[in-house]
């Protein structure tokens, strides 16, 4: 029998992976993802194969049959993630989510402008399943113009961006952290709701206090980003359909696969009848089959009037995915090597030791997520590593799947752009142009997701435990050991 590597030996692997990241992310800043952080992992993951082999003898095969359950189990979660970005990129040129963005900043106004910021990112990232929206941009034009603090409206548009990457069902973090856990991806969502609401609700509230207390301009921007749009799409109530229909399916719990579908393909309809110009200008000729089939699987730009909505609309289809799918099996890789070496149960033996109640299994869990969001410099890696270290406890211990989902992103997901060093952090200071320690402290959302999630279970509200259906017999007698 195999022996078990020592926790300082487990922590060998870890070191080089951090290594690695740092200076892949130094060398390449935000375009890490397009390669040097896979390749980082892998390299990662060679070594942890090397040390099992050569001095705890562990043989290749219970490493191919790691990595290979590992990858097995995401299968599901990488054909979400191209459906995504089929249905991101039609949706964009449908006229859907400009439509949203349309409507939704109507409702600004100077007093109001903080919250309904924070509001209008909480709209677009839902819509768009992503937090690196350029709306920003034009939000912070708007704000500064008003006179309002460039570091409060950069905490406004990244806490309501962060909200709607973190419960969208398009977003790849969401996916991702139910993935990891074997958590059904709309029973994720659902049970996000219990911290994240709470939390996006006092954000909204310190928002608009800060929003009355200064001295405010014209709405002239929100006037002429709102030109842009009807210049650009056909902007129609009769859009809304789309996502109305995408809510219905959630709420009735259809397969993630079968609503995102369907929604795809109305999406593609409501693009031929509203957008047939946007259509023929992406394929270059007359044909609306060419260009509905290129905003699924391709990336498309569109001229505008503003350079910053131009941005916006670009789509990044299918193919956009490849990156984070590539990213998703490499991390598989290294997570099943830590697996089949042992490593990844002598490290999370030494968090056992500190989880005796339900709070301290999620304060661990938040601390772990955030230590990984530093030390990894990644939100991807961070939450696949945080769910594989934890899911075994979680499961011991009786909890569902979904509170260890739940946490996970509340730790790891909305933490990332408060790091200066991390790709999200170093993406968001870059597009708004605003430094990561100078909008910190306005990221209310931010900050309070990972303290309700230890709140939440320190009153234990809702805490999901799991069935007893899904309960083995074995399970009940090691629990009760």
């Amino acid at each position: 029998m195999s022996k078990t590597p020592s926790p300082l030996v487990s922590l060998i692997p870890i070191l080089i992976l951090v290594g690695m990241l740092f200076a892949t992310i130094k060398t390449f800043g935000s375009d890490a993802l397009n390669g040097g952080s896979q390749l980082s992992l892998l390299v990662t993951t060679a070594s942890c194969i090397l040390i099992g082999m050569v001095f705890y003898r562990i043989p290749w095969k219970n490493y191919e049959k790691a990595i290979t359950d590992n990858i097995t189990g995401v299968a599901t979660s990488i054909i979400i993630l191209l459906i995504i970005g089929a249905l991101s990129g039609i949706w964009m040129l449908s006229g859907i989510v400009p439509t949203l963005i349309y409507y939704g900043m109507q409702i600004i106004h100077p007093s109001f402008f903080l919250a309904s910021t924070c509001l209008i990112c909480i709209l677009v990232s839902l819509m768009t399943g992503s937090s690196w929206t350029t709306i920003g941009i034009a939000l912070l034009g708007i704000g500064k113009a008003q006179g309002f603090n460039e570091s409060w409206i950069a905490g406004a548009i990244i806490s309501g961006a962060y909200f709607g990457d973190k419960v969208s069902p398009l977003s790849e973090t969401t996916i991702l952290a139910a993935s990891v856990t074997e958590t059904p991806l709309f029973r994720h969502i659902r049970y996000m709701m219990i911290t994240t609401i709470p939390s996006i609700v006092i954000a909204l509230i310190l928002f608009a206090i800060l929003g009355f207390s200064t001295d405010t301009h014209s709405v002239q921007h929100i006037q002429e980003v709102a030109l842009h749009l009807e210049q650009r799409f056909t902007i129609t109530p009769w859009l809304l359909i789309v996502p109305l229909v995408t809510a219905i399916l959630i709420a009735r719990k259809v397969p993630s696969i079968i609503t995102l579908s369907i929604s795809t393909i109305l999406a593609c309809i409501a693009a031929a009848i509203f957008q047939p110009e946007v259509l023929r200008e992406v394929a270059g000729e007359e044909s609306l089959f060419k260009g509905m089939m290129m905003g699924c699987y391709g990336s498309t730009s569109l001229s505008t009037a503003s350079p910053a909505l131009s941005e916006l609309v670009a789509t990044r289809g299918m193919a956009g995915m490849m990156n984070t799918v590539w990213l998703i099996l490499c991390a598989m890789c290294f997570g099943g090597a830590l697996t089949a070496s042992g490593m990844l149960k002598s490290l999370m033996n030494v968090f056992i030791r500190f989880m005796k109640t339900r709070v301290s299994l999620v304060s661990s869990t938040v601390c772990s997520g955030l230590f990984m969001n530093l030390a990894t410099a990644d939100q991807y890696i961070s939450i696949i590593l945080t769910g594989n270290m934890f899911g075994e406890v979680y499961r011991k211990e009786g909890y569902d799947s979904s509170l260890l989902s739940r946490t996970t992103e509340d730790a790891v997901t909305v933490t990332s752009p408060l790091i200066p060093w991390n790709t999200c952090g170093m993406t968001q200071a870059t597009i708004l142009n605003v430094p990561t320690l100078a909008y910190l402290p306005y990221c209310f959302f931010n900050l309070l997701s990972p303290l309700m999630s230890i709140f939440i279970a320190a009153i234990g509200y809702k805490i999901a435990r799991r069935p007893k259906a899904e309960i083995h017999p074995a399970e009940v007698e090691e629990l009760a050991a």
